[in-house]
C-alpha cells in the first residue's frame, strides 16, 4: 500500500493547504474529487452525496456506501477480475484495493468525509499505482459503484467521457 494514501495536507497549485485525498499526477490513470477542477479538469470527478433522507447521518451513508462495495461484481466490462478487498473502513473512510486478472495489478480506491468539502459529501479517489493508461479500467469501476449509488438515491456522477475527453482517447474508452 502506498503511505501517502488517506486524508492528509495536501498542497493545491497556488501552494494553498487543504485537507484532501492524494493528487493524481499526470498520467491518465487516476480520478479524484478533492482536486480543484480548475486545477486538474482531466482528473477532478465531482463528490458523492448521500440521500436527503439520511439527513447528517454519515455512519448510515458510510454502512450503505460499504455494503455496496462489498456487492461490486468483480469481472464486469473485464474489469477488477482478480477481484477486491477491503483493507480498510473505519469512521468516514473506506479503502479498497481492486486486482487485475492477468497481470496482478493493484488500484487504490478510495471513500473520505473530510469536513470542509459539503454536508453529506463523500469523497472520492480511483488510481493505478503502476503504470500510465489503464485501458478505462479506473472509469468504468467508479461508474459501475456510482450507477448502484445512484439507484438507492445517491448523487453519484460517474466518468462522463465527454468532460475527461483526453482520458477517453489515450485510454481508448467510449
Amino acid at each position: 500500500k502506498p503511505k501517502d494514501l488517506g486524508v492528509a495536507k495536501r498542497m493545491d497549485i497556488v501552494g494553498e493547504e487543504y485537507q484532501g485525498l492524494k493528487h493524481c499526477g499526470n498520467a491518465p490513470n487516476c480520478f479524484v474529487s478533492t482536486e480543484i477542477p480548475e486545477d486538474d479538469p482531466d482528473h477532478y470527478i465531482p463528490a458523492w452525496k448521500w440521500p436527503e433522507e439520511f439527513g447528517d447521518d454519515s455512519e448510515k451513508a458510510f454502512a450503505q456506501l460499504a455494503s455496496t462495495i462489498n456487492a461490486y461484481k468483480p469481472g464486469q466490462s473485464n474489469v477488477d477480475g482478480g477481484g477486491f478487498k477491503v483493507i480498510t473502513n473505519e469512521k468516514g473512510y473506506i479503502y479498497t484495493q481492486f486486482e487485475s486478472l492477468k497481470n496482478g495489478y493493484i488500484d487504490d480506491v478510495e471513500f473520505a468525509l473530510i469536513e470542509g468539502f459539503g454536508k453529506k459529501s463523500v469523497q472520492v479517489r480511483s488510481s493505478s499505482r503502476i503504470g500510465y493508461l489503464d485501458f478505462g479500467v479506473n472509469s468504468r469501476r467508479l461508474n459501475y459503484i456510482a450507477k448502484d449509488l445512484r439507484a438507492q438515491g445517491w448523487d453519484a456522477p460517474g466518468v462522463d467521457y465527454k468532460t475527461h475527453q483526453n482520458y477517453a482517447i489515450q485510454n481508448e474508452v467510449e
